[in-house]
């Protein structure tokens, strides 16, 4: 039986303190009116003269924007001035053929109405301008975006936990399913971390209430007026989705998920126990078919979660690889951790049947599906650049003005990195390089998930800061600390699985 220590449980308590002094820390810090975001786009303003931050630049560009703009309306004055004084010339030439004063008075008339209309054209124009370019709705928008940023981190390290333990669940079904003979000494571990999913569940549906219950702004199509033609919020894409994305209707689907998932999980473990003090393999046989029709439950809530908790804060945008795209990186952090998990075991003297050739094959899973992931990436990608159709280039146009570093270093830490170290046969042995993959591979994902959510709920007012930070170690100290706690409460060797001597004498 695994024992507790007492300094790793000491160190995932400190985790999760600093995590809830830090997300609290994000919430008080977040502005809580126009006026402050006013005081902060004025300071941003004044320090763009000096290069201070993106969010001066991005202020900036507004400005140039606002000018071109003006420019642009004097121009269209001007012409119109221009052609005033050419039908004034003109005027003034039938004049001086004609020697008639009266028609002279006359042209004055017509030219001082054209100037007046000149005028009013240019008030008109002027007034479209300064409304397009509205100082007050811009300072609202920014406060959105900064009160969505501690919610915004929080969110995405929530359900990449949540989704990291779900990989670990998808993969142990698939184990389970494949009657997979190298396995079997693995699986109380994988059981451990999908302890995780039923705490994971609760904080992650709570979430979506608040969101639901317009605690937030991160969730664009929930916002007030945005389904209604009268409303000048009114959105006439999201308004042609409202049959699917609706807050009733999405909150249900969520349940659903959770619970499925969580029902699974719960059985699945409890047949894996009763199969250790059984005579006969009836609980093995239980878990496969269970097993069986959990995949095909799984494969399909899985496309229609990553629709709805992800590509929904995108909803002018879809693609039709974004399930596989985010199903490719929660599982390849699942076997990660399983890996590590595993390895962390195997150093404090348990999981005696555990050897490289276990280790091998995980890294095997971490190297095949990150090139996976990246395929999936690469195919999302190029298919939609190269088309270059507006409403779709657009997601990856704001990514790669917006997000440059952490879009593209994404790929490198879950392709470039994976594929240069995990790609020898020999290293895939060794421990603490698959320690060294392994954290850049999960560090790497939670970039891919900032990525996916953010810039749909803070736009260019990302960085990675103190919420950020914070959010990642709350949710990694519980993880740690519910997962080594329920790795306590069974043997680590699944002794009656009918596979579990092949598993034992696993060698090539």
């Amino acid at each position: 039986m695994y024992t507790f220590s007492s300094k790793l449980k000491t160190f995932s308590i400190i985790l999760m303190a600093l995590g809830i002094l830090g997300i609290g820390y994000g919430f008080l810090t977040a502005p809580k009116n126009i006026e402050e975001v006013e005081t902060l786009l004025a300071k941003e303003a004044s320090e763009h003269g000096g290069g201070h931050g993106e969010a001066a630049a991005a202020h900036h560009e507004e400005k140039a924007e606002a000018t071109q703009h003006a420019e642009t309306v004097e121009a269209v004055h001007h012409e119109e001035a221009k052609d005033a004084n050419v039908e004034e010339a003109v005027s003034k030439d039938s004049v001086v053929a004609n020697e008639d004063t009266t028609h002279v008075v006359k042209a004055e008339e017509a030219h001082e109405t054209e100037a007046a209309v000149a005028h009013d054209v240019k008030a008109d124009k002027h007034a479209e301008a300064s409304h397009g370019h509205d100082p007050k709705a811009h300072a609202e928008h920014v406060l959105h975006q900064l009160q969505n940023k501690p919610w915004s981190a929080l969110y995405v390290a929530s359900i990449f936990f949540l989704l990291l333990s779900m990989g670990v669940l998808a993969f142990y079904a698939i184990q389970q399913v494949a009657q997979a003979g190298w396995s079997p000494v693995l699986f109380r571990v994988m059981q451990g971390i999908t302890a995780y999913l039923p705490v994971a569940s609760v904080i992650f549906f709570i979430i979506l209430v608040l969101c639901g219950l317009h605690f937030n702004h991160i969730f664009v199509w929930l916002g007030e007026g945005v389904t209604d033609p009268k409303s000048p919020n009114y959105d006439a894409i999201i308004a042609g989705k409202a049959g699917y994305l609706n807050f009733p209707f999405w909150i249900v689907r969520a349940g659903i998920f959770l619970l499925g998932w969580n029902l699974y999980r719960h059985y699945s473990r409890k047949n894996c126990l009763a199969q250790d003090e059984a005579n006969d393999d009836l609980n093995y046989k239980k878990n496969f078919k269970l097993s069986a029709g959990f995949l095909v439950f799984f494969i399909v809530s899985e496309s229609i979660m990553s629709w709805d908790w992800i590509m929904s804060f995108d909803p002018h945008w879809f693609s039709t690889l974004f399930g596989w795209y985010v199903f490719a990186s929660f599982f390849v952090s699942g076997i990660t951790t399983i890996a590590l998990v595993t390895i962390y075991l195997k150093s404090k003297g348990y999981l005696e049947y555990v050897n490289t050739s276990h280790i091998h094959d995980l890294a095997k899973f971490m190297f095949g599906i990150s090139v996976f992931w990246t395929y999936l990436w690469f195919s999302q990608f190029m298919l939609i650049w190269y088309a270059n159709i507006p409403e779709e280039v657009t997601y990856f146009v704001t990514r790669i003005q917006l997000y440059n570093l952490p879009f593209f270093g994404a790929v490198v830490m879950n392709f470039v990195f994976p594929l240069l170290i995990l790609i020898n046969t020999d290293f895939k042995r060794l421990s603490w390089v698959i320690v060294m993959a392994g954290t850049v591979i999960l560090l790497g994902h939670y970039v891919d998930f900032f990525n996916m959510i953010m810039p749909g709920t803070v736009g260019d007012r990302w960085f990675i800061g103190v919420p950020e930070i914070a959010s990642i170690l709350f949710f990694l100290g519980l993880f740690i600390f519910v997962v080594f706690t329920a790795l306590t409460k069974a043997p680590l060797l699944a002794k009656r699985n009918p596979f579990i001597e092949e598993s034992k004498h696993f060698h090539y």
